[in-house]
């Protein structure tokens, strides 16, 4: 019995300490939309979620930390399942399949994920530990999408002109927080008309290096 309560103990305080983490994230996530990166700080979030800053600075060491695990968190999209991981179980064989999984999933993170990242662009002229964070984001950009342009050229679906460095740019365009802002933030258009742009763009690239 003894060893059931702490197992129990272990499970409450782990979700409990789960849940601490996601209202510090979702209070962090409001907080910079609202008052940019300058705006935010580790008591400011701590207030907010009605804990002491040491239980934040325990979580995140400081706010470029705090904002990375922010973008991480809107990365992982809707649903018990993160959103990198159902594109990877997508059917590579496929192509149509493919891209239109690709599109939906870029509807929907894309609203969660690209204000935040155009706020960090946009901040990161003005403050060199944003700037540094920035890069790294865009990295982690550029390595994922390289990761999806090599589904593609595994898969034969790369014509031969098309390198494995443009098929990345390609993918990089159709997934960027700027055409989500451009068209669905500007320009109005729904989440599936966007979703069905970003498949079919993706297509019209590969059809026309062919």
């Amino acid at each position: 019995m003894a060893g059931v309560k702490r197992q129990y103990d272990s499970g409450a305080r782990r979700a409990r300490a789960e849940q601490v983490r996601a209202r510090i994230l979702d209070h962090a996530r409001d907080i910079l939309l609202a008052d940019g990166y300058a705006g935010l700080s580790i008591p400011a979030v701590a207030r907010a979620c009605e804990i002491s800053a040491e239980s934040v600075y325990k979580r995140f060491p400081g706010r470029a930390a705090l904002t990375r695990a922010v973008v991480e968190e809107a990365l992982r999209g809707l649903g018990p399942v993160d959103a990198e991981s159902r594109s990877d179980t997508l059917p590579a064989d496929d192509l149509p399949a493919l891209l239109d999984g690709w599109g939906r999933l870029t509807a929907e993170v894309s609203p969660r994920v690209a204000p935040v990242l155009l706020l960090v662009d946009a901040a990161a002229a003005h403050d060199p530990e944003l700037a540094e964070l920035a890069r790294a984001l865009a990295d982690d950009r550029r390595t994922r999408m390289a990761h999806n342009a090599g589904r593609l050229l595994e898969a034969g679906h790369l014509p031969a002109e098309l390198s494995l460095e443009r098929a990345t740019d390609i993918l990089l365009v159709y997934s960027s927080p700027q055409l989500y802002d451009m068209l669905v933030v500007r320009g109005g258009w729904g989440l599936d008309e966007y979703a069905r742009f970003v498949s079919a763009g993706i297509a019209a690239q590969l059809s026309a290096a062919a």
